[in-house]
């Protein structure tokens, strides 16, 4: 009997996809979960799985066509006609039972995919290396570096470019060995996942590893989906995708070392909601004991993208307006975004648009604290680092966060509830050529200053020289932003969502201070804090502001 395989449905108001590759063909035996097409819609691409086995009779589509939803994929003839027991002589054919011959043609396959894995060997002569895979939903990169030129040696898992994603730069290793006879891409340029990269005379040599490797370039961006999705979602959408949420209170520790629950779905469903950008713990099931099945899969993208439909530039109330044309009225330059570019602006936008922003000003009496800066900066020096009122600044903020705190929350207001974190990892906001960064520094309570210089300098530089990964920009809870540097005297920075405050810091001066009936000159530095209102309150605020300015004033309140 033939049975056809059918375009899945994607979520609501995607109708149709472009097909990228098609993975089988007429006389090919699948089985069920089986990746059978990859396609690819406004903004992901996405690895079909079948939900049908047996022999291919018919494919429809060629890779280059848009299917649309529902459309007919291929046919494949169901039951007993299998590969395995087309090749059975005659009479073992008719002394076994179907279910028999299919489970054998399933063991047949099972052994024999570890072996291909063992052999893994690169064939001999030209062969194309091709941009790898880098995670769900995301489909190109920005070649920031091309590290080999023609000509060169290269061995299995040498680094061969720098691709830049959404905030990561990722360095990308060959799988191959051999000898680089073409490079078909160049710095600045953008690649698309499996686009051919370079080009190598290969002597077929063995990879051993290649896999872990890609693992581990898959594994440090798949985060980034779900920072692309909570800056692109309205403000409702994005708390829907948000990470399970712990209780107040106690029960944050107990959660935090109990093991993650799993999902109770069959592995073709979970495939199924990774490869369209669900998290399928946030999926109610509909089966027995809450079992999530495929449809309540989609029933879940639908909603999301029903909500998304009302959303875009109106997601926020605020209805988008043309720009008009500037050339009009003399010359311009146009230059697209970078990615950290796009998703900054993305971002800021979502939190101005949904935290409610009051920012306190305050000033503080670092003239003592510069002289022990200054006598100890040798101290740190030598620990290869340099002491900087930032560092101390870490220090003093991690003091202040343990005593207030609902400065180190987050807040669902979806559930009505606050989490209050027990960590302490501080972000420092890092100006860079290609924008606005912010890697954390973690565990900032249980280090000294000298140790925070270090992890300071070290994040800011590997952050300069786009070395800085996604995980080093994740699980901040406070952020402090210092242009003192540059100048300037006060600004009201935007508070870094999830988070629910920042610290701005301004250029210290010199000013005159009346003090025991005289001026005297005192060396003042600006501090900026903005909150957001909905957790914590104006009086709170000056609270804490007070503390970071007498801390800074009088240090060895810090260790009392």
């Amino acid at each position: 009997m033939e049975n056809e395989f059918k375009l899945p449905e994607l979520g609501e108001n995607i109708t149709s996809a472009d097909i990228v590759k098609v993975l089988v063909k007429e006389g090919d035996t699948v089985e069920i979960d089986q990746v059978v097409v990859e396609i690819e819609t406004d903004k992901a691409t996405v690895e079909v799985p079948s939900e049908l086995s047996g022999i291919v009779k018919s494919v429809n589509v060629k890779e280059g066509d848009t299917a649309k939803i529902g459309q007919v994929i291929f046919t494949v003839e169901n039951g007993s006609s299998s590969a395995a027991t087309n090749k059975l002589p005659a009479a073992e054919k008719e002394s076994k039972p179907a279910g028999i011959e299919e489970k054998k043609t399933e063991e047949i396959k099972k052994e024999e995919k570890p072996e291909e894995k063992k052999s893994n060997h690169a064939k001999a002569g030209k062969v194309e290396f091709k941009l790898p895979e880098l995670g769900e939903n995301i489909s190109s990169a920005d070649v920031t570096k091309v590290l080999v030129s023609v000509g060169d040696i290269v061995n299995a898992d040498d680094v061969v470019i720098e691709i830049e994603t959404d905030k990561a730069t990722v360095e990308v290793p060959i799988d191959i060995s051999g000898k680089i006879i073409e490079v078909r891409v160049k710095d600045g340029e953008k690649a698309k996942v499996g686009e051919t990269i370079l080009v190598v005379e290969s002597s077929g040599a063995v990879i051993e590893k290649t896999d872990n490797r890609k693992s581990e370039i898959k594994t440090q961006n798949e985060s980034i989906k779900t920072e692309t999705l909570k800056t692109e979602l309205p403000k409702e959408v994005e708390r829907t995708m948000a990470s399970p949420l712990a209780a107040p209170s106690t029960n944050i520790q107990r959660k935090r070392d109990m093991p993650e629950k799993i999902a109770p779905a069959a592995p073709s469903v979970r495939k199924f909601a990774r490869e369209i950008g669900v998290d399928i713990h946030q999926v109610g099931g509909s089966g027995p004991g809450g079992r999530i099945a495929i449809e309540d899969v989609k029933a879940f993208a639908k909603n999301l993208n029903e909500k998304l439909s009302k959303g875009g530039a109106a997601a926020f109330g605020i209805a988008s307006e043309p720009l008009p044309d500037f050339s009009k009225w003399g010359e311009v330059n146009t230059e697209a975004m970078s990615n950290v570019r796009k998703k900054t602006a993305e971002h800021l936008s979502y939190a101005w648009a949904t935290i409610p922003h009051v920012t306190q000003f305050d000033k503080a009496d670092i003239t003592e604290l510069e002289k022990l800066r200054k006598q100890f900066a040798k101290q740190v020096e030598e620990a290869g680092a340099k002491l900087t009122v930032t560092a101390i600044l870490l220090k003093v903020v991690a003091s202040a966060l343990k005593k207030f705190p609902q400065f180190n929350s987050s807040i669902d207001m979806e559930k009505k509830q606050v989490i209050y974190k027990k960590f302490y990892n501080v972000g420092i906001a890092v100006d860079t050529d290609r924008g606005l960064l912010v890697p954390v520094i973690r565990d900032a309570d249980k280090k000294n200053i000298t140790q925070l210089s270090v992890d300071l300098t070290e994040i800011s530089v590997k952050a300069r020289n786009k070395k800085i990964g996604i995980e080093d920009m994740q699980g901040g809870t406070f952020t402090i932003s210092n242009l003192g540097g540059i100048g300037g005297t006060y600004f009201t920075p935007i508070v870094n969502a999830p988070e629910v405050a920042i610290l701005g810091v301004s250029r210290s001066a010199w000013e005159p201070v009346y003090k025991d009936g005289n001026f005297e000159p005192r060396f003042l530095m600006p501090l900026s804090l903005s909150y957001d209102h909905r957790i914590i309150d104006g009086a709170d605020a000056i609270r804490f502001l007070r503390y970071i300015v007498e801390s800074l004033e009088n240090p060895f309140l810090m260790s009392l």
